[in-house]
This record gives structure tokens, C-alpha cells and sequence, in this order.
């Protein structure tokens, strides 16, 4: 059980570092919205990502990481496991604060081009949310750090 849960949680890291790092790579790519075929392309690839590879990453990586700090005696008095524990509470919150508008971005100028939504109305991906990926990027390499090397953390 506990060598599914590690194997879980590590290949949900995986997805989750590498949604990020191609979400920051099309951000940087994303023209700006007066080029709307061009921006929408670009957005909507976003939001597919967010939708389809980093949400289910981030559960992949959260439930069996909690699962095995539950079930793991040795992980109870571990502080580099409560560490990494409380750190998922970041990345939830940094996910929800980067991905979200993302997400609503990509709609929006879905709407543009069939006409329902206003394009002069988009605000374009904001360099907040390049840097709230950064962000989460340096917590998921900061946690592998953790999960990989254990250092003698004490609560």
C-alpha cells in the first residue's frame, strides 16, 4: 500500500510540475488579445492544460501524500512530512489564485470569437499569474527536495 501511495503521489508531481512549466511556456508565447484567433488559441490550450493535466496532478499528488502521512507511523513525527503537508496548502491556494483566471480567460475569448463576448473587453494573461506558477513551481521542486532527501526536521 504505501509503495502505491508514494508511486501515486510522485507521478501526480510529475504531471503537476510539468503542466506548470508548459502553462509559463505558452504564457510567454500568448500574443496579446487584440490578436484574438491567435490569443484564443493560445488560452484555450491553457485552460485545457489547467483543466485536464494540472487539477487531476494536484489531487494525484495531495490524496495519496495525505493518505501515506495517515498510514505511515513514521511519518507522524516526521517534520519534513508535515512540511510538505502544510505546503500542499500553498499550492492549493497559488492554483486556485493563477489558474482559475486563466481558466476564465480562455472562456472569454472563446466567447469573443463566436461573437458573444466584447474581445476589447479582455485583460490578457496577467504577469501575476506568470509569477503565482513561478511560485508553485519553487514549492513542487522544494518538496521533492524534501521527499527525496528527508532531512532531520523535527516538528
Amino acid at each position: 500500500m504505501q509503495r502505491l501511495l508514494k508511486f501515486l503521489h510522485t507521478m501526480g508531481a510529475v504531471g503537476f510540475m510539468g503542466s506548470l512549466a508548459c502553462l509559463l511556456v505558452l504564457e510567454n508565447l500568448a500574443p496579446p488579445p487584440s490578436s484574438l484567433a491567435s490569443y484564443a488559441l493560445i488560452l484555450g490550450a491553457m485552460g485545457m492544460i489547467a483543466k485536464w493535466v494540472l487539477f487531476p496532478s494536484f489531487v494525484l499528488t495531495l490524496v495519496p501524500g495525505l493518505l501515506a502521512l495517515a498510514v505511515t507511523p513514521a511519518f507522524h513525527n516526521a517534520g519534513w512530512a508535515w512540511i510538505k503537508a502544510a505546503s500542499g496548502i500553498l499550492v492549493f491556494a497559488g492554483g486556485l489564485h493563477a489558474l482559475g483566471p486563466i481558466q476564465e480567460e480562455a472562456r472569454l475569448s472563446a466567447e469573443a470569437i463566436a461573437g458573444r463576448f466584447d474581445p476589447a473587453r479582455l485583460e490578457g494573461v496577467s504577469q501575476g499569474t506568470a509569477a503565482t506558477m513561478w511560485f508553485l513551481l519553487a514549492i513542487a521542486t522544494a518538496n521533492v527536495v524534501l521527499g527525496i532527501w528527508r532531512q532531520r526536521i523535527v516538528r
